[in-house]
């Protein structure tokens, strides 16, 4: 156990900001028109940890998780309004029917591959039944979200185990995030080249709120990459239905986990949750039959938590009102689109259980763009 400890902790040292890959925005392209927080990640949203676990191991393990907390206190007992949304819905999404029904999350959030979902929800379980103040409590409902990995990684062989999960939840901190490769990402396709862990936000200007959106994605599926708007994916040979009779059926997953400080409901979180999929879309994504596109949102504001004083009686929360959202959902627009884009930079090229994906020629990616500009 300490050692997979000491094996998240170091690869939270290792932010993607060294990695000699640069983010899109770094490589000259800047999505949308709002700016981003000072990291450009989800934890510029105050309080919001992430944490990963990557399991490389000989030709054929290429996995992991990765944990999104909302906030470091106890979050059974402390719990965050949250709102979730479908795409398409070919994939297990664990907890969701619960934040569908409620309006909010208990637990961490974590990702991984489709046949470990079980044992990153047994992770969840044994680590909110550990934590102080918990000792009465008899349900728990863990929030788990998958891709499936099964090219890169040897997925039958269920190598993340509920001690990875409970050492993602962790090493989750503040700060940077590494990007790509790691985590959830470890094995993941993107538009047919490697894909990973991205995340990216947005910071709204005073005068809107001051509030801000971070975004991060597990990507996992495909179509036709558009890169802010530029059809990259047709300019460089490599797209879904290239020749009609090529099998390439652009399926896969992709998971959004949205995080922001502003007060809203349930209601209007999911709300948030659905605008996320414009993002998906304007990357080129059709969000074909077989892939499962999830998003789930949350909002760490303290005037919108579900805390035990207000769940004993009648409460008050803030909440801002529908007119003020429209800025959010530009927000999380920009902000996927570019966690996307900057889970593919920060991947690079990767050997694995049957066989190599290429990473995005970033070079090639940067030329396109300008010529197309």
């Amino acid at each position: 156990m300490l050692a997979r400890l000491l094996l998240a902790a170091t690869l939270l040292l290792v932010p993607a900001m060294i990695d000699a890959r640069p983010r899109a925005r770094e490589a000259g392209i800047e999505i949308g028109i709002l700016p981003p927080g000072p990291l450009n990640a989800i934890t510029d949203v105050a309080g919001v940890r992430v944490g990963h676990v990557t399991l490389v191991e000989g030709q054929n393990i290429r996995t992991g998780v990765t944990a999104i907390l909302p906030h470091g206190g106890n979050l059974y007992q402390d719990k965050v309004p949250a709102g979730f949304a479908v795409g398409n819905g070919y994939g297990k999404f664990m907890g969701s029917t619960q934040i569908a029904e409620l309006g909010e999350i208990e637990t961490p959030v974590l990702l991984t591959n489709t046949l470990n979902v079980p044992e990153a929800a047994s992770a969840i379980v044994d680590w909110t039944l550990r934590q102080p103040g918990n000792e009465e409590v008899r349900s728990v409902n863990a929030v788990v979200g998958e891709t499936n990995d099964g090219y890169l990684n040897d997925i039958r062989a269920r190598r993340v185990t509920p001690a990875d999960g409970v050492a993602a939840i962790a090493a989750a901190r503040g700060g940077p995030v590494a990007e790509g490769a790691v985590g959830a990402g470890t094995g993941t396709i993107a538009f047919d080249w490697k894909g990973g862990i991205g995340t990216s936000s947005r910071r709204l200007p005073a005068v809107l709120g001051g509030w801000t959106v971070g975004v991060l994605v597990q990507t996992n599926y495909g179509g036709v990459l558009s890169v802010d708007g530029i059809r990259v994916g047709e300019a460089l040979g490599r797209y879904m239905m290239r020749q009609a009779l090529e099998t390439q059926s652009g399926d896969g997953s992709v998971i959004v986990v949205i995080a922001t400080d502003a007060p809203l409901s349930d209601r209007n979180l999911e709300r948030l949750a659905r605008r996320a999929f414009l993002g998906i879309g304007r990357t080129g994504s059709p969000m074909t039959n077989g892939s499962g596109d999830y998003a789930i949102a949350f909002s760490t504001h303290e005037g919108g938590r579900r805390t035990a004083a207000r769940r004993a009686a009648a409460a008050t929360f803030e909440e801002l009102p529908n007119e003020a959202v429209t800025p959010l959902f530009q927000a999380v627009v920009e902000a996927t689109e570019e966690a996307v884009l900057n889970s593919m930079f920060a991947a690079e090229t990767t050997d694995g259980h049957r066989g190599r994906i290429e990473a995005l020629p970033v070079e090639e990616v940067v030329r396109l763009h300008r010529a197309g500009r």
